[in-house]
């Protein structure tokens, strides 16, 4: 289950991590967010161990949302080693997410 960052936690939780992390952001009133929220939930427990999830509010999150140029949502992003290594905005299945995650894992970026 991702969960929830913010802009006082988000260096901690995202950039600070040892292990790639998957930011969802996204917002309540965001109808193609609810419909990725259950295919991000399934990959985090695919790749529970492996890569850390989170989900980030950019209503209540102006600042890294701002910082990150989040223009719409959802918006995907994967860090590794504190730095971004893949975006991918709007809703997209699981089989086009999960090798995204495979290559933060590998060593590689896609």
């Amino acid at each position: 289950m991702p969960a929830d960052t913010s802009d006082a936690t988000f260096q901690a939780d995202v950039l600070d991590s040892d292990i790639p992390v998957l930011v969802d952001f996204w917002a309540p009133w965001c109808g193609p967010c609810r419909m990725v929220a259950p295919v991000v939930e399934e990959l985090s427990n695919d790749f529970a161990g492996k890569v850390k999830f989170v989900k980030l509010n950019t209503d209540e999150n102006p600042k890294v949302s701002a910082q990150f140029g989040i223009r719409s949502i959802p918006t995907l992003m994967i860090f590794k080693n504190g730095q971004l290594v893949q975006q991918v905005v709007g809703f997209r299945p699981k089989s086009q997410l999960s090798p995204l995650l495979d290559a933060a894992t590998a060593g590689a970026t896609a």
